[in-house]
Formats: structure tokens, sequence, C-alpha cells
């Protein structure tokens, strides 16, 4: 959705830009890679996605993603085998705007991970989450900004969504998110301003009232978007949470489109 190669292309043929985002944080296994390709190199069915080098795949009840990527802007390699275990599929999805045009849907809030790298030689297991946003225009024609965060509790997870429309709206979620799958919606905790990041993107989240909000670290600061790990308190427990910011209005801007080449190149084959 944020391919510079597909809006200059009048956005005609969505198969025709694809690409496997993968990034890793930390030494010394940073990496990041997200190489757009042609629909020639797309095959899909029913359980499987095929783009370029690198596969998604349902086998029984694991999604097992195969990687195989070059890094950019630094080239160098990613390959290794993640396995996404989800502890339920809630099966409800969400609509964020008044028209309908833009839809979340939280595939598997809970999940088990287990990554097997041999470029880097990196191996881990832990908590996951599986999402997806799809819609019938572009981001930045129903949105001006949201901020989203992911968080793991002692039982359960919780996901909390705010968005501005392009109208001067406000849309906002906080959900949470049981083992077997049942979602129970909740009043949203009252917002808590944060940093702003070098590039001037306003971050902002929700926690617990009267406690503070730490950024643990910035691991993406873009011109456009921003994602941290963050140290806060939601609905009584004290958490980790995965957080983003997107501007919109940023991702529409002709000069920052002319950059992501830098980091999203392309391939025609």
């Amino acid at each position: 959705m944020f391919s510079p190669y597909y809006a200059w292309s009048g956005r005609g043929d969505p198969l025709n830009h694809c690409a496997v985002n993968i990034a890793l944080y930390g030494a010394p296994g940073a990496r990041w890679a997200m190489t757009e390709r042609s629909r020639r190199a797309v095959a899909r069915s029913e359980r499987r996605l095929q783009i370029g080098p690198s596969s998604l795949q349902w086998q029984g009840g694991t999604l097992k993603i195969d990687i195989d990527e070059i890094g950019a802007p630094i080239p160098r390699r990613i390959r290794g085998t993640i396995r996404v275990t989800p502890a339920a599929f809630p099966e409800r999805s969400f609509i964020l705007d008044a028209a309908g045009n833009h839809i979340w849907q939280p595939i598997a809030p809970m999940a088990r991970i287990d990554v097997a790298l041999e470029c880097p030689d990196l191996s881990w297991n832990g908590s996951a989450y599986l999402d997806s946003n799809f819609g019938a225009e572009p981001l930045e024609a129903g949105f001006e900004s949201w901020t989203w965060s992911r968080a793991h509790l002692a039982k359960d997870a919780v996901v909390l969504y705010d968005a501005t429309r392009r109208d001067g709206t406000q849309a906002s979620l906080a959900l949470r998110f049981a083992p077997d799958g049942t979602i129970t919606p909740k009043e949203p905790p009252p917002l808590a301003e944060l940093p702003m990041t070098g590039w001037r993107i306003r971050r902002q989240t929700r926690a617990d009232d009267g406690s503070s909000v730490r950024i643990d670290k910035t691991l993406e600061d873009t011109p456009f978007y921003a994602r941290s790990l963050l140290q806060t308190r939601l609905y009584g427990e004290q958490t980790q949470a995965f957080h983003e910011s997107l501007s919109l209005q940023r991702v529409a801007s002709p000069l920052v489109r002319a950059m992501l080449p830098f980091r999203m190149p392309r391939r025609f084959g």
C-alpha cells in the first residue's frame, strides 16, 4: 500500500506490485528487505502465496513463511523459515471509515512464532500477531493519520487503534483478545502523548489514567512512518507494547514517494 511504483502506475494492477517485507532489529542481525516484484513473479492458490523466491503457505493450522530476500539499501541476504501458529481465528473484521472503504481484520491476534534463519544465523520463539488491512481506495484517500499498538498481557492481548479520517472525524478501537478468539470491546484508555520522531512524526498512544509511558526503542524512523517499542500500563497491567504511527499526508507527498525506492527496489521478473 506504500509502493511508489503502484502509485505512479495509476494503481491499475495490484498483482503487478507485490513484495515481502521483512525487518530484523538488533545487533548483529539488523536487516531490512522489501523488494517489489511484477505479476510474473507472483503465484497464488487458496493456501499458498509465492512472491519471487519467498513464499507463505498454510500447513494445517500453521502459517509457514519461507524467506529468501536481499536487503536494502545494504545488500545482505535474509534467508530462513518463520512459522506462525495462531491460538485461534476470531474471523471478524472491522470497518474503519463511514463509507466502508477501509477494513482491518485481526487474523490471529494471539499466536506463537518460531524463527529459524540461516542468514543471519538467528533463531528464537515467542508471541506473535497476524492481521490484514484491505480496502477499495488508497489509505491516504480515507485518513490523515493513525496510530496502532498491540500489547501481550498476562492472559490475553490488547489492540488499540486510533485514526483521524479525512473529514476530521476520529475512529477508535480498544479490543481485548482471549486465547480462544473471543473479542471483548473495551473503553479506550486516555490518550498519552509521546515524543515526536526525528522526522517530526507525531506519536501518541493510550494508557491507564495516571500511568506513564516510555519509549523503549524506536525501531523505524522514516519520513511517514514510525515503529516503536513502549513500556506502558493497560487495564491494570504493566507491559511492553509494539506501536506504529503513520502520517498519510506524508505518504502522498511526491518528495517522500521519490525517496522510497532507496529502501524498496523493484524487480520486473
